[in-house]
């Protein structure tokens, strides 16, 4: 049967190009989220002909062939070394992002101690208390330092309470906010020296796990540390078109908890059925790419333009500050003309900037200029009417 393809009215091109001007231009002015843009995939453009779907383990064969199960392999196999796994005991796959990989860690710690607590930081992102609630575990907040790390006194504290429960803790190796680091390594003694045997780790690293291998010195977070999965988010640091992110976990745990599905021919091992398939090539293409070397180089740039830039906002008399070896700036809440041009992320009183390997002198020089002649924001007056 021949296909019949409508052309796009004039008025509805008009509106691709419109909205492609807008979308280029809003990429140029974005250092406020952790998005980094500087990628070229039109070599395997082709692709996206295809309908690629990865259902299934990517470990195992399947009756459905149109995937990118091996490059899948290839691309775990990577973030596993990076993270210091077991080389006979690991296992992942590439997710719809940093949110589905954190449901999945906290899933599989679930069904591991179906009667435990999660504990997190008041920092953590805000998708796990989505993640918790969709799961139905029991959870307590943990206050976090200034800084934005865990408070592990607090942490001790709370869970002495709770030491007949198994303990699942939810560590951020980059909070959303100030990049701060929970140190895995402490928690991980914290939970040892109170002889709580049944426990689980999962580690956030949606941001800098991709580059936290490369910091000096390198602060604790991945397997050897005492984690038991790992998360990071493919279109952060990496850069991809489309959000992505992945899930590397002990294959000792996952196995406890698969389940065989004959309509596949594999595994259900995932949290979605179908997954996207053009994600896992991407991630291939541009790691195969960069290596490590280049990956390390990504992040020494950032570094450099997140040190300018804070010497730049304090020369202009501004509080700016980092966590060490972090590629995000905090700094006072700016003006609203400031935040909504650059897409400058704001909570409560502090607004932050992130140093991207895309970031360049030339980009944040424009910000600075925009800074200063930015004028104060009139503060909302709020009167009694009585």
């Amino acid at each position: 049967m021949e296909q019949v393809l409508k052309s796009l009215k004039p008025a509805d091109r008009e509106r691709i190009t419109e909205l492609k001007k807008e979308t280029e231009n809003a990429s140029e002015f974005c250092i406020g989220y952790p998005v980094a843009r500087d990628f070229d995939y039109s070599e395997i453009a082709d692709f996206l002909s295809l309908a690629i779907n990865n259902i299934g383990d990517p470990f195992e064969e399947g009756t459905y062939k149109v995937e990118t199960h091996p490059l899948e392999r290839e691309v775990i196999g990577f973030f596993a070394k990076l993270f210091r796994a077991n080389p006979k005991d690991y296992w992942g796959y590439v997710t719809n992002g940093g949110s589905e990989s954190n449901l999945y860690g906290l899933y599989l710690a679930r069904e591991l101690h179906p009667k435990g607590i999660v504990y997190y930081s008041e920092s953590t992102h805000y998708s796990v208390k989505k993640n918790i609630h969709l799961l139905n575990i029991p959870s307590i907040v943990i206050r976090s330092q200034e800084n934005g790390e865990m408070d592990y006194e607090d942490f001790e504290n709370t869970i002495k309470m709770n030491r007949h429960k198994p303990v699942i803790v939810l560590a951020t190796f980059g909070t959303t906010m100030k990049e701060a680091k929970d140190d895995v390594s402490k928690i991980k003694s914290i939970i040892k020296n109170l002889a709580i045997q049944d426990h689980y780790i999962h580690c956030d690293a949606a941001l800098a796990g991709s580059f936290g291998a490369f910091m000096e010195p390198k602060l604790p977070f991945d397997f050897k540390d005492g984690s038991d999965s790992i998360s990071i988010s493919g279109h952060k640091f990496i850069g991809c078109p489309i959000p992505s992110g992945v899930i590397v976990a002990k294959k000792s745990n996952r196995d406890r908890i698969a389940h065989g599905i004959s309509y596949i021919g594999s595994s259900d091992t995932t949290i979605t059925g179908s997954r996207n398939g053009h994600s896992p090539l991407f991630l291939w293409y541009a790691l195969k790419k960069l290596g490590l070397e280049g990956m390390k180089a990504r992040y020494q740039h950032g570094l450099e333009m997140a040190k300018y830039c804070e010497a730049r906002l304090k020369d202009l008399g501004l509080n700016a500050w980092r966590n060490p070896g972090a590629l995000t700036v905090v700094i006072p809440k700016v003006p609203k003309t400031i935040r909504e041009k650059w897409q400058l992320a704001t909570e409560g009183d502090i607004s932050h900037i992130i140093c991207m390997p895309n970031v360049t002198k030339d980009q944040l020089d424009m910000f600075f200029e925009d800074l200063i002649n930015a004028k104060e924001e009139a503060e909302d007056d709020f009167e009694f009417d009585f």
